[in-house]
């Protein structure tokens, strides 16, 4: 089915999952790579995404194209999650079955799952229970695509299949301190306090790339001064992180090795394993040499108290998550050093 020489579509292949993707596509090999720019291909119309499958003819897809946020900017744009989350993925998958595709991967999220859940959390415990609010419309939207998913194969005989990561981080995370997830937007923080905290004041400002009272404003807004860094939250929530080139081997790995069943054919991807946010917080404060407080704010929502998956279906067909939690957010503070 995947061969080195498959017509691979990587949708979204300049985002985090999707570079990591890709690149692990071709260490592996595969060099026929179909890559468009959301600015060359806009998968929430359905016209243009009819005419790049009719002329390009993949007989793979990669679905890691979506709109992607913490908790912040999930529970602000609800409406454009739902909306442009649910047009990406109608069009691509209906027009995967319409144009032939052989093989179809698309990405979800393990927020996919119950708010209050069994820990660790199996692929069978989904619409169990209600969603976590914060972030319920774009949980919708991925139950929709792997629903979808499933569908196509019960009726058109498809080989649609789901993969269901944990939560991620990795080079080329989204670093912005308003609308990103909790580790990234956390090194970042932690990152200007220690450079406050230094009086590199010059530093701060090319970081943030804005006049400094600006930039005094929005360290203030976001908790962030050469004493202490905020924290939204308790740090009582526990979170299981996974290094976007692990997921990336997963996927290929699944691409290789999964078909798609009658039922349940999504996969939880992850390292089964799971950290406070409070323990999070402090070990990234070891990493960047923050000498300051943590200071956890509890009005802030805290969201899913455990959200730990259970990956022994992939970790029975072979599987296994290889970079550790310390090791991987070291690299990652390294690679923004090099480029901030």
């Amino acid at each position: 089915m995947l061969t080195p020489g498959s017509r691979i579509f990587v949708a979204g292949h300049q985002g985090l999952v999707g570079r990591a993707i890709t690149t692990c596509l071709q260490e592996q090999g595969y060099s026929n790579l179909i890559l468009k720019t959301h600015a060359e291909l806009d998968l929430s119309k359905q016209g243009v995404v009819e005419a790049f499958f009719e002329k390009e003819r993949p007989e793979v897809v990669v679905l890691a194209a979506a709109k992607v946020g913490g908790i912040l900017a999930n529970n602000t744009y609800k409406a454009d999650f739902i909306y442009e989350n649910l047009a990406i993925q109608t069009n691509t998958i209906h027009c995967a079955y319409k144009y032939g595709v052989q093989k179809l991967l698309f990405l979800g999220s393990t927020c996919i799952y119950p708010k209050e859940c069994a820990q660790p959390i199996k692929e069978e415990y989904l619409l169990t229970s209600p969603l976590e609010p914060t972030n319920e419309p774009y949980a919708i939207a991925k139950i929709a695509g792997l629903k979808m998913c499933e569908a196509y194969n019960a009726q058109h005989g498809t080989n649609f299949i789901s993969a269901m990561p944990t939560n991620l981080y990795g080079e080329f995370d989204n670093f912005d301190l308003q609308n990103s997830h909790v580790l990234p937007a956390l090194l970042r923080k932690l990152h200007l306090a220690k450079l406050l905290e230094e009086n590199q004041i010059e530093a701060v400002l090319k970081d943030l790339q804005i006049p400094k009272e600006q930039a005094l404003g929005l360290l203030a807004q976001h908790g962030v001064s050469a004493q202490s860094v905020q924290i939204w939250g308790s740090g009582a929530p526990r979170r299981e992180f996974l290094h976007v080139r692990d997921l990336a081997h997963g996927c290929v790995f699944l691409l290789k090795h999964q078909e798609a069943s009658a039922r349940l054919n999504h996969t939880n991807i992850g390292t089964g394993e799971d950290i406070s946010i409070k323990d999070l917080a402090h070990l990234m404060k070891e990493i960047v040499g923050f000498k300051g407080e943590l200071v956890f704010d509890p009005s802030k929502p805290d969201g899913t108290l455990l959200k730990r998956c259970d990956v022994s279906k992939i970790s029975s067909l072979g599987w296994k998550a290889g970079i550790k939690l310390e090791e991987g957010i070291r690299g990652v503070y390294s690679w923004y050093l090099a480029h901030h």
